[in-house]
Order: C-alpha cells, then structure tokens, then sequence
C-alpha cells in the first residue's frame, strides 16, 4: 500500500490525490454580489449540508494552490454576507465547468455561461434558473484554515429558503433521485451522474437491530462464494429464519430442489446452494437468500 505524509510531499501532489480518493463530491454553484452588485458564479466541491435544524450548509473557497490568491465569491461572501447555492444537474454540468473560467473580477459568470439570473426573495444574489434546487442563504461564519494555497475557507451558511424545480418531484412530493439526475465532482476532469443503473438501494438498519456479520454461521461467513457486500446484507436481518421455514421454501424454490436432487458430493452441493445465494443477493432477495443459505441444515451437508 502507498502510504503519503502531507509534511513531506508537495501540496498539489496531495491536491490531487485527495480529490480523487474523497469523491464524488455535491456540487456547490454559489452565486454572489461584489461591493458594486455584480454577479459572480463558480463551482466549489467542497460542499455538504451539516445541519437541519438550523439548516445549516458548508462550501470551502480554497486559497489557489498554485499562487496562494483567494477566489471572488470568498471575498463576496465576507462583505456582503449572502450566498445562493444552486445544485448541479446533467443538463447543466457543461455551463457549470465553463462558469469556473478564473475570469477577472467584474467579469459576469452568467453572461459566460449563459444560464439565467432569477431574482431571490431574501437575499441580493440571483439564483440559477436552470438549477432544480435553489438556497438563498445567510453566512453565519467563515472559518480561515490556513494561510497557505490550498488552504480552505469554510463558508458556513444558514439557508433561508429553499425553490425546488416541481418537475424533479414525485407523486409524494418528494425529490426523485432519477428526475433530479445530479452529479458529482470526482478527479481531475471527472465527473460522475447520479442517475440511471448508477443508482442502487441499501437498507438502512434503523428501524431494526441487524444481528451482525459475527453472528453469521462460520460455514457462510468464510465462503469464498460470498463478497463483503453480501455478509453486510446478511448481517442486516435481526434473525435467521426458522427451521420450518427453511424447509418449506426448498420444497417450494425449484432450483434449490435442483441442486439438492444432483449427483454432486456434499461440499458440491453447498458450493452451489452458496452460488445460488449470491445471486439472490445480488437482486436484494435476502430473505430467500437465507433460505437458501441455511438449506445445508435440513440435509446436513
């Protein structure tokens, strides 16, 4: 394993490795006013939400790597104190890239990038029409953490309203993750969409006491059939299912009657039964999954 000290190494070379390893990253397209009311516009990936209630959103400005200079919207944001974060989505992932063009201060970003300039209610910088999820926020602090280049300036914003594109909702009126289609900020000139097959569902064990991967029989938790991903959903269900249970399902399930009526050998038999629990897996069947899993134990393979 490659193992780097940041005291020894020079700052864009651990830049660059951060970036790539820490990712993907939400993307903040911040909208500001300078001291004379001109816009400005520009991406930062140091980006996240930290807090509902207040709601409580955080961007990081760094100072430049390369000449140790700081970046308008940093200013903007320390003397008129008012910010709005616009998200990113595929359609606008082009403009956006193009939006962070260092172009002189004065210089409007939206005429560059041609997006739209929509009037906010509370504050004085525009939001981005084209942007399905819009902030006006107040900045409550800016943490300086260093005075270096590459050194971050935490912007610390309460959000004080919030306009969400109604075609990105669903019938609950909720966000759908499919109809928002966002993307993320990777390495160097890499971007990931946040839609599609790249989207997947995992459990959250809430609502339930998951029993563990360490409560998982030794025969299952060291096949060579299973990946870490399937002992984490093994280990979600708070019991195993019972022994009638398990019974009833292999005369029921065609392919584990399959593999119990071949001319295999015992260890054969529980390879395939493991085979077939992985891809049960695989589509999220856990339940069956297990089933099949504990089939060994009616045979005593």
């Amino acid at each position: 394993m490659k193992t780097l000290d940041p005291q020894s190494i020079e700052t864009a070379q651990l830049h660059g490795q951060l970036l790539s390893a820490i990712a993907p990253r939400p993307i903040a397209f911040a909208s500001t006013l300078d001291a004379f009311g001109k816009p400005n516009l520009s991406p930062f990936s140091f980006f996240n939400i930290f807090s509902a209630n207040p709601p409580i959103a955080i961007f990081s400005p760094a100072r430049r790597v390369r000449n140790n200079t700081t970046k308008h919207t940093l200013e903007n944001a320390k003397k008129q104190g008012e910010v709005v974060i616009n998200v990113v989505s595929h359609s606008m992932v082009e403009q956006m890239s193009l939006s962070s063009t260092e172009y002189p201060e004065g210089i409007n970003e939206f005429d560059k990038s041609g997006f739209t300039p929509l009037d906010s209610d509370l504050v004085a910088p525009p939001r981005v029409a084209e942007s399905p999820v819009q902030m006006e926020c107040r900045v409550k602090d800016i943490v300086e953490l260093g005075t270096e280049g590459g050194a971050g300036n935490l912007v610390i914003c309460e959000i004080l309203r919030v306009h969400i594109d109604e075609k990105v909702l669903n019938e609950e009126g909720k966000i759908d993750q499919q109809k928002i289609d966002l993307v993320g900020r990777l390495g160097g000139d890499w971007y990931v969409r946040a839609s599609g097959e790249a989207l997947f569902k995992v459990k959250k064990p809430l609502r339930t006491l998951g029993m563990g991967v360490d409560s998982i029989p030794k025969r299952i938790r060291e096949s060579t059939f299973l990946t870490g991903n399937d002992l984490g959903k093994l280990g979600n269900v708070e019991h195993l299912p019972s022994l009638g249970e398990i019974e009833a399902f292999a005369l029921e399930s065609y392919a584990v009657k399959e593999i119990l009526d071949s001319s295999a050998d015992g260890m054969e038999i529980r390879e395939k039964l493991h085979q077939l629990g992985h891809e049960l897996l695989e589509e999220n069947k856990v339940e069956k999954a297990w089933k099949v899993l504990l089939v060994d134990k009616l045979n005593r393979i």
